[in-house]
């Protein structure tokens, strides 16, 4: 992520960041899905009521992994940051994030972190609106330099 000369906003807290482009397409795509293939199995005539329901549990299992990808997320709050990746969500108190990197081509943010680790914040991602990720990528950075370790020298 490049530095502007400018000093980037500071959002006001709680702040929640997100793909929302990337989320609408896979909820709605989902969505689609689900009933594509649940309307698939009421319309064909020949199926027995156990092929039915393996459609539809097809169905819900597909939509399901699409739910699972659209999951992640980055909520700054007062206290820290709560990073909800495809499975797992983490608690980071401000003090914890030395870093936030966007560089070009990451396929996400990556936080660098006080014990030696890297997270991979999926919830800011440049996939389909690269610009949000670099806005929210700076105002998430302005944030943990203002509250937390990170300096505005590295």
């Amino acid at each position: 992520m490049a530095e502007s000369a400018a000093q980037p906003v500071i959002p006001a807290l709680p702040v929640t960041f997100r793909p929302t482009r990337t989320r609408a397409v896979l909820l709605g795509v989902g969505a689609v899905m689900f009933a594509t293939i649940t309307g698939i199995a009421v319309l064909l005539e020949r199926l027995q009521p156990g092929e039915r329901i393996s459609f539809v549990f097809v169905a819900v299992l597909l939509s399901s992994v699409l739910v699972l990808l659209s999951r992640p997320k980055v909520v700054a709050d007062e206290d820290g940051v709560t990073v909800v990746n495809l499975t797992n969500t983490r608690r980071l108190a401000w003090a914890e994030i030395l870093r936030v990197n966007l560089r070009p081509g990451d396929p996400w943010v990556f936080l660098d972190l006080s014990d030696g680790t890297s997270l991979p914040a999926l919830g800011i991602q440049p996939g389909v609106a690269k610009q949000q990720a670099i806005g929210d990528a700076r105002a998430l950075r302005a944030l943990a330099e203002t509250r937390g370790t990170g300096t505005n020298d590295r």
